[in-house]
């Protein structure tokens, strides 16, 4: 598995001071449509290995963070370039959008 796990406590280190652009799954085990998303994400992340850096955080485990971010809804997908939330999306994506969104970073 390429993707990193994010927690409260490293989200400063492993997302905002990456030197690569990160793709945060906000994600929780009980939610359907994460449990759907999560093998894209996964996927994703071997595809983009070294462009992109995909990182996942269990929203339940780290709420401070979500809440920081205004996770309302998951599964949202956040990009973060430079330490800068610069792309959000809420819901199931599609894999070839969100290839897109990633190539458009990597």
């Amino acid at each position: 598995m390429s993707e990193v796990i994010a927690t409260d406590a490293t989200f400063e280190k492993e997302v905002l001071q990456a030197s690569e652009p990160v793709l945060v799954d906000f994600w929780a085990p009980w939610c359907g449509p994460c449990r759907i998303i999560g093998p894209i994400v996964e996927k994703l992340a071997g595809e983009f290995a070294g462009k992109v850096k995909v990182a996942k955080l269990n929203v339940d485990e780290n709420p401070v963070t979500a809440q920081k971010y205004g996770v309302m809804s998951i599964p949202t997908l956040i990009i973060y370039k430079g330490g800068q939330a610069v792309e959000q999306m809420v819901g199931v994506q599609q894999e070839a959008a969100l290839r897109e969104k990633l190539a458009a970073f990597g």
